[in-house]
């Protein structure tokens, strides 16, 4: 079988081995592939795997022998999966590799907006501890978690990871899911809510749900207005969850205190995003899936994957008529 992957280095940078893949049969692994590169990189091959590079219907028509496409990662959203149902390729992507890794990130996030480390080691290695004529110095007032309400919205596993773990600092935890919250997934003392509810009780928001047509801009002018004053927003999910200049709007009235983002609407990030001129956000690179753990764990259920394809078991199918 002939096996390409077409952008292998955000999994992969090299500290991993795509041997486990290549078992598989004879394959061939590009770190990226520029859109216009695609066609002539795939063309032979039965099973293709993609991370973030968009595989269209045309693609798939003129690629004669593709019988599997293989996503690294959870969400598929760059593969037309009805295109391939309809031509009997089938789509597997790689659920549940990193909820621990994104639940970790989040309290991460959460952490760096409650206690400023970074600012603070930054303001030490300039010298400002040495200068100072106190023991003990605040460039921003800290705020303590025990007893603060978090808001969940999207209440999958990752949803429900970020809430055992909040609970462990002391804080009150709500959670809104669209489709509802069965109860026995309640684990604890987390309440279901409306969104509503969840927005006006909410002292930190954290966002954990799908990109959909129906939650894009989720959070906007008018969902930030139903928010308490000085609010803290974080978005390990999607981008697109929120409209980014009314997020900057919010941060620049003080609406919301602070804000932590590991994905934007466009990314790489565009020099225009106006969440960069924005005050008191901090930004991380799309990173939070990323552990070395995660990332083992992706490319070893990427290769069962294919395996399980190749028995007459597909597993992890997204594509469907």
């Amino acid at each position: 079988m002939k096996i390409v992957v077409l952008d292998g280095y955000t999994a992969n940078p090299g500290d991993l081995s795509w041997d486990e893949l290549g078992a598989l049969g004879d394959l061939t692994v590009y770190d990226r592939t520029e859109p216009a590169l695609v066609l002539d990189r795939i063309h032979e091959a039965e099973a293709v795997f993609t991370n973030k590079t968009v595989l269209t219907k045309e693609h798939m028509e003129q690629c004669k022998h593709l019988k599997f496409i293989g996503v690294l990662a959870t969400g598929y959203n760059i593969v037309d999966v009805v295109s391939a149902a309809n031509r009997g390729i089938i789509v597997s992507n790689v659920p549940d590799y990193s909820t621990e890794a994104v639940a970790q990130h989040t309290l991460a996030l959460l952490l760096e907006l409650s206690n400023h480390v970074g600012l603070h080691t930054q303001a030490v290695k300039e010298g400002e501890w040495c200068r100072c004529p106190d023991f003990s110095f605040c460039l921003k007032s800290i705020t303590e978690l025990y007893g603060k309400t978090l808001g969940i919205i999207g209440f999958g596993k990752i949803g429900r990871t970020v809430a055992r773990m909040a609970q462990a600092f002391g804080m009150k935890v709500v959670a809104y899911s669209r489709r509802g919250i069965e109860p026995k997934l309640l684990e604890g003392k987390v309440e279901a809510v409306s969104l509503e509810e969840l927005l006006s009780r909410s002292d930190v928001i954290s966002l954990h749900c799908p990109l959909t047509d129906q939650n894009k801009n989720i959070i906007n002018h008018e969902s930030i207005n139903g928010m308490k004053d000085g609010v803290f927003i974080i978005n390990t999910a999607r981008g697109a969850l929120i409209d980014e200049e009314a997020l900057k709007d919010a941060l620049l009235s003080g609406k919301v205190a602070g804000a932590a983002v590991d994905v934007v609407s466009e990314e790489p990030i565009r020099q225009d995003n106006p969440l960069l001129s924005a005050p008191n956000i901090i930004f991380t690179p799309h990173i939070a899936w990323a552990s070395g753990e995660a990332r083992k764990r992706l490319m070893s259920i990427t290769a069962s994957n294919l395996r399980c394809f190749m028995e007459g078991k597909p597993t992890n199918v997204v594509s469907h008529k």
